[in-house]
């Protein structure tokens, strides 16, 4: 019995490490695809959580933007966005999420559980960023504007509710569950995927949701090999509140994907307008949730500002 089970863990490790290198190759040939200004800088900083990779590009001396990907996408995800010009005014670092594919490695007994844990967690990553860390200098005063897309727009929204003396500005990306909940019949779609995930589940489940358009090659080889990773329970939880106490002066740009599938774009966008009477708010034409970011990555930067 026990020789079973020994073997069994070999067997195991061996796939998992088999997963990983697969996993690897294909991370490092999608960010060697990122265009420029200049070399991609690849740092990890340590955080009470785990080892967090950020993947930085830009100018130096430009204003720092910190930007949050959605569950299993990778920081990867923003390099379409890179390509239609994101970078050119802003120092860009791009963060892979801690418990989630990427190259973040998480804290051994110390998950992030709740909402507190990821708000201490970003609070050392925002340190990284705004305090030199990463750069060898301190840009922007100690204020960073913060991004997220999907589920990173959740965490970057419960994170400017607490924090809002850190950021100069927040940019939400259809954020899931902060104006809107999901739909019934998108969470059933998915959960083949999230239960028991493997390339196919999410090369079909993309293809449903985006209609089948055409993603980024270098990046779905990353998506797909990322299925065979262990991932972490995401941290969940109640709707960040925005628009209220100390936070109700910060700026705040939310577009919304006009063809999402996961929500109603449109309720989104108005009770966006609801609760942040100043925001930017813009619902893009044309592209779904999961190519927002990929698809419509000129229309997300030339609605930036």
């Amino acid at each position: 019995m026990e020789a079973a089970r020994t073997a069994h863990d070999i067997a195991y490790d061996i796939a998992h490490d088999i997963a990983y290198e697969a996993f690897r190759a294909a991370y490092d040939d999608a960010l060697g695809r990122w265009p420029g200004p200049g070399p991609v800088d690849a740092r990890v900083i340590d955080t009470p959580f785990g080892a967090t990779r950020i993947n930085s590009t830009g100018p130096r001396d430009a204003p720092p933007l910190a930007l949050l990907p959605g569950g299993g996408t990778t920081s990867l995800v923003w390099g379409e966005c890179l390509r239609a010009g994101l970078a050119r005014e802003r120092r860009v670092h791009a963060v892979d999420l801690v418990g989630e594919p990427g190259m973040s490695v998480p804290a051994a007994g110390r998950p992030l559980r709740t909402v507190d844990d990821l708000t201490e967690w970003l609070d050392a990553v925002l340190d990284g960023v705004v305090d030199g860390v990463l750069d060898g200098q301190g840009v922007g005063g100690g204020v960073v504007e913060l991004a997220g897309y999907s589920y990173g727009g959740w965490i970057a929204a419960h994170y400017a509710a607490r924090r809002p003396e850190r950021l100069r500005r927040l940019v939400l990306l259809d954020p899931t569950q902060v104006f809107a909940g999901l739909r019934p019949a998108y969470v059933a779609r998915a959960l083949p995927m999230l239960l028991r995930p493997t390339p196919d589940r999410v090369r079909s489940f993309l293809a449903w949701e985006t209609g089948g358009a055409v993603l980024d090659p270098a990046w779905m080889r990353v998506r797909t090999a990322a299925a065979a990773l262990p991932t972490a329970r995401p941290v969940t939880g109640a709707r960040p509140v925005l628009g209220a106490g100390e936070a109700r002066g910060l700026p705040l740009l939310a577009l919304f994907a006009g063809n999402a599938r996961c929500h109603d774009p449109a309720r989104a966008a108005r009770a966006a307008t609801a609760a942040v009477p100043d925001a930017v708010v813009r619902v893009l034409p044309g592209v779904s949730h999961h190519s927002l970011l990929l698809v419509g990555a000129g229309e997300v930067v030339g609605g930036w500002g």
